[in-house]
C-alpha cells in the first residue's frame, strides 16, 4: 500500500494548492444531497451521508451550504436527479482507473471521460475491466496526535475493523463498507470526530510506473479531476522514492 499512499499524499497536496474552492464545494454539495437522498437526511443514520458532511467540514464549507445540499434532497424544488456512474480504464502504463461521477447527463459525462482518456494515452474500458484490481473498502482518517499507534489499532480493531495503518502524520482504519458506521460510531466515542470518512477502492494489484508515466497519470488525473461531475478518481500506480521526490517537488 506504499505507492498508493504516496500517490494519494501527492494529489492531497497538489489539490490543496490547485484546487478551486467552488469548485470543490460543488461537488461536496452534490454528494451531501444524492448522500441524503439515498439514506434520509440524518447523518447519524446515514454513514455515507456522515462521511460527505466529514469531506466538507474538512474543505471547510460553511455549515448553511451543507444544510442547504441536505434540504434540497427532500425537498420539492431539487430540479436535477443525479445519477452514479463509475468509469474504468487503463491509463499509461497499464496503470488502472476508477472515475467515479455524479451525473444528470450520462452521455456528456461519458464523451467527456472517453476524450480525457484518450488525449492521455489512456483507454476507457467497459464495466468491470479494472475493477477486480481493486476492492470497495471503508475508510476513516484521524490526525496522528489523536493516539498512539498501538491504541488507535486496539480500538479500530475492537470496534469491527479490517485494519489500521499508522505514519507520522495520520491513522488509516480500514473497514468492510457494511461496517463503516459502526466502527466510525464507536471510535468517536473514544477520540472525537476523526479528519475524514469515505467510501474508496483500495488497490489490491499495483502497477509500477517511470517517471515519465507517472507525470501523465498525473496530468490525467487532474483534468478527469476537474470535470464538475467526477468525483472522485482513484489508480494503482506506484514509482520509486526517488522518482516521488522529484514529482513532490515539481
Amino acid at each position: 500500500m506504499a505507492g498508493h499512499s504516496q500517490f494519494k499524499n501527492i494529489m492531497h497536496r497538489k489539490g490543496r494548492q490547485d484546487a478551486k474552492r467552488a469548485k470543490i464545494f460543488s461537488k461536496i454539495g452534490r454528494e451531501i444531497t444524492v448522500a441524503a437522498k439515498l439514506g434520509g437526511p440524518d447523518p447519524s443514520g446515514n454513514p455515507r451521508l456522515r462521511a460527505a458532511v466529514l469531506w466538507a467540514r474538512e474543505e471547510s464549507m460553511p455549515n448553511d451550504r451543507i444544510k442547504k445540499a441536505i434540504d434540497v434532497a427532500t425537498g420539492a424544488n431539487a430540479d436535477d436527479n443525479y445519477e452514479e456512474v463509475s468509469y474504468e480504464g487503463y491509463g499509461p502504463g497499464g496503470v488502472a482507473i476508477i472515475v467515479d461521477a455524479l451525473t444528470n447527463n450520462r452521455n456528456r459525462t461519458a464523451g467527456d471521460v472517453r476524450s480525457s482518456f484518450s488525449k492521455y494515452g489512456g483507454n476507457l474500458g467497459e464495466t468491470n475491466s479494472v475493477r477486480f484490481m481493486f476492492d470497495r473498502v471503508g475508510e476513516i482518517k484521524y490526525k496522528r496526535d489523536v493516539a498512539s499507534s498501538d491504541a488507535m489499532f486496539e480500538a479500530a480493531v475492537e470496534s469491527g475493523a479490517d485494519d489500521c495503518e499508522s505514519d507520522e502524520d495520520s491513522h488509516i482504519i480500514q473497514t468492510a463498507t457494511d461496517q463503516l458506521g459502526t466502527v466510525l460510531s464507536a471510535l468517536e466515542e473514544k477520540f472525537g470526530e476523526p479528519e475524514k470518512s469515505s467510501f474508496v477502492w483500495k488497490p489490491n494489484v499495483m502497477t509500477s510506473l517511470d517517471e515519465e508515466q507517472a507525470k501523465l497519470v498525473m496530468k490525467l488525473i487532474d483534468v478527469l479531476e476537474d470535470n464538475d461531475d467526477v468525483q472522485t478518481v482513484t489508480t494503482n500506480f506506484e514509482v520509486s522514492e526517488d522518482v516521488m521526490e522529484r514529482l513532490l517537488a515539481s
